[in-house]
């Protein structure tokens, strides 16, 4: 018995892995002390689409039958909004800001979070995403962008 929803999850998997293989033969591979811009993106696709290829296999193989539920409207439309929020907004609005509201916006997809829990769970993921890309990578993005003023 075949599961529908492992199938098509894992073939999204192994084509969006595939396609970031595919991309990163472009670059410079490197070495494995001394990796090149195309190592990264080398690894994390090789990883996903080994990922999407052992749910295909599962659903393949598993003894039950799974069928798609209702589509959550709301959180798709959440989570464009908030990827499309933060890319036309981060050079003007800024790092902080930008990262605050997208946080706000994912954690507004599920019907379940109270805007409590929302508030904090964008203050947590707003400190470590500023913690981790622009203290720790040195993302080279104003905190605080012109559109602010400051």
């Amino acid at each position: 018995m075949k599961s529908v929803p492992d199938l098509v999850a894992g073939g999204i998997f192994v084509l969006i892995g595939g396609a970031f293989v595919v991309g990163s033969l472009s670059y410079e591979l490197g070495t494995p002390l001394r990796m090149g811009p195309g190592a990264f993106p080398l690894l994390v696709g090789a990883i996903v689409a080994a990922l999407g290829l052992a749910i295909a296999v599962k659903g393949l193989v598993a003894g039950e039958v799974a069928e798609f539920g209702p589509i959550p409207w709301r959180a798709i439309a959440a989570i464009v909004a908030a990827l499309l929020f933060f890319g036309f907004t981060v050079r003007g609005l800024g790092f902080v800001p930008t990262s605050a509201v997208t946080a706000l916006l994912t954690t507004l997809a599920s019907k379940r979070v109270r805007l409590l829990a929302a508030l904090a769970v964008t203050g947590g993921l707003t400190v470590a995403a500023t913690l981790i890309f622009v203290v720790g990578l040195q993302l080279r993005i104003p905190l605080f962008g012109p559109w602010l003023g400051l």
